[in-house]
């Protein structure tokens, strides 16, 4: 194949790659401003609305951003593991792109889930951190999702890294699973419940029964978490995309000048 074919192959691949139409630009600055509109209103809610709990207090306003980021970033990773099947099956490099996007957001999000509890447990449980079972596993899950990042950085082949990751991918989603289930299946665990009576519920003392606005605020958050994470993963994808265009262009340029 002549020199100039090939720049032009990296060049058109190029353009497949970075081409967003007029809708799509609209469609995720729309969810942009939607975010942060959302994340007011939430914030809103959470000091606002909500009624401190009667036996946590002011510190179980935490859990509607802890629970929020734990959703979220069981979201993306589910998506994560979607991505990885799709490239398996298709080899298509937008898969391993989301699949990668998905990935690096949710641990932020999940960082955030450990961070938050971390910062509730100091006055809830007089210590910042505790060796519980469920605080051991959504440990490990988020270990699991950063060597999925080792993972990518020490392989050099593009397509063998694309292979791996993927599989890798649909395999620590496992971690997550375990981290949902483990309260089921370890009675001994000491995490809490997100919210017990709140100073707005009518219910008999000691009767668990989470009041209404304490239910609104806790799901409305959980809401807005998802498509922060959503939105957010799609602008890590164009970031991608960009990365991936100026790498074609250098090459093409090479071509060139070889």
């Amino acid at each position: 194949m002549a020199v100039s074919e090939q720049r032009e192959n990296l060049l058109s691949g190029v353009a497949l790659t970075s081409s967003y139409s007029v809708s799509r630009q609209r469609l995720l600055k729309g969810m942009t401003y939607l975010s942060i509109i959302l994340s007011g209103l939430a914030l809103l809610m959470i000091f606002a609305y909500a009624r401190p709990e009667t036996i946590q207090g002011n510190a179980q306003k935490l859990f509607y951003v802890h629970l929020g980021a734990f959703f979220g970033a069981f979201v993306l990773f589910g998506a994560a593991v979607v991505a990885g099947i799709q490239y398996l099956r298709l080899r298509q490099n937008r898969w391993d792109i989301l699949g990668y996007a998905a990935i690096e957001v949710g641990l932020i999000f999940s960082l955030v889930n450990i961070v938050t509890g971390a910062i509730w447990a100091r006055p809830i449980w007089g210590t910042w951190w505790t060796w519980d079972p469920r605080l051991t596993t959504i440990t490990i899950m988020w270990l699991t999702y950063a060597a999925y990042m080792m993972l990518r950085a020490g392989i050099e082949d593009p397509e063998r890294r694309k292979r791996f990751a993927a599989v890798y991918a649909i395999l620590a989603f496992t971690s997550v699973l375990l981290t949902v289930i483990i309260i089921r299946v370890r009675p001994d665990t000491i995490h809490p419940v997100a919210a017990g009576p709140s100073l707005a519920s009518d219910s008999a003392e000691g009767e668990f029964d989470m009041a209404p606005r304490v239910v609104q605020t806790l799901l409305f958050s959980i809401f807005v978490s998802i498509f922060l994470a959503i939105t957010l993963t799609w602008h890590r994808i164009r970031l991608e995309n960009r990365a991936e265009q100026i790498e074609a262009r250098k090459a093409a340029l090479l071509t060139k000048e070889i």
